[in-house]
């Protein structure tokens, strides 16, 4: 997983990423005798930037340059669950079952998942999913806010989405989503200057151009990597 990130990051011309899980299920969680057995990645290590190896499985897709979409089905556990909230965007069956369940076996989410539940969440709720271990039906996960929306085929309906964010301009969706991470952890007066920043540049490029000469002739917007 850690890997795919690393080659997706380095591909020219990439735009949107899709997550999905093969079969019948997203992710029924991590493997417990890794962390058990003798040769397991140390915790401790920042290998990539603010988080470790294990981390950068989930954490890895937020700091992508591009959008991350995950498509959830089935069951989505554990550190499944931990990677699928590292996606910008959730789509997830209204039957599917979402669970933070690292209590049950007596661990705390490790890959990231407590700094990307703050953000989407309730505090209060974030605790009571870590604490409960407690399954949820993607329709209750899309009520609560941690997931984005339902679809009846999330894996279509991320495909969808996907080729629209790949039909923007690419310079414009990489900047939004640099100042939507940046508006995590940051204050206003770090925000508004970034978002000044982000908008001069893109100015001086030939998106907007492109865009208004496309709406003059009636036409879509073509933008180019």
């Amino acid at each position: 997983m850690v890997a795919a990130t690393a080659r997706r990051g380095a591909a020219a011309g990439l735009r949107a990423v899709f997550l999905s899980g093969e079969g019948r299920v997203s992710c029924a969680g991590g493997d417990l005798a890794v962390l058990a057995e003798e040769h397991a990645p140390p915790l401790a290590p920042r290998t990539h930037g603010a988080a470790n190896l294990l981390q950068q499985a989930a954490w890895g897709w937020r700091t992508l340059p591009v959008p991350v979409i995950a498509a959830v089905h089935g069951v989505c556990f554990g550190a499944g669950l931990q990677i699928a909230l590292g996606a910008d965007i959730r789509l997830a069956a209204p039957d599917a079952q979402l669970a933070m369940m690292e209590a049950r076996w007596g661990l705390v989410p490790d890959l990231g998942g407590i700094a990307l539940l703050r953000g989407l969440v309730r505090d209060d709720l974030a605790r009571e999913l870590t604490y409960t271990a407690r399954r949820m039906s993607g329709a209750e996960a899309e009520a609560i806010g941690l997931v984005t929306r339902t679809a009846d085929d999330p894996h279509a309906e991320a495909m969808v989405l996907a080729h629209d964010i790949a039909a923007a301009s690419p310079a414009a969706t990489r900047a939004a989503k640099r100042l939507f991470n940046l508006a995590a952890d940051a204050d206003a007066a770090t925000i508004l200057p970034a978002e000044s920043t982000e908008q001069a540049a893109l100015l001086a490029g030939p998106g907007p151009a492109e865009a208004l000469r496309a709406a003059r002739e009636g036409r879509s917007p073509r933008f180019a990597d």
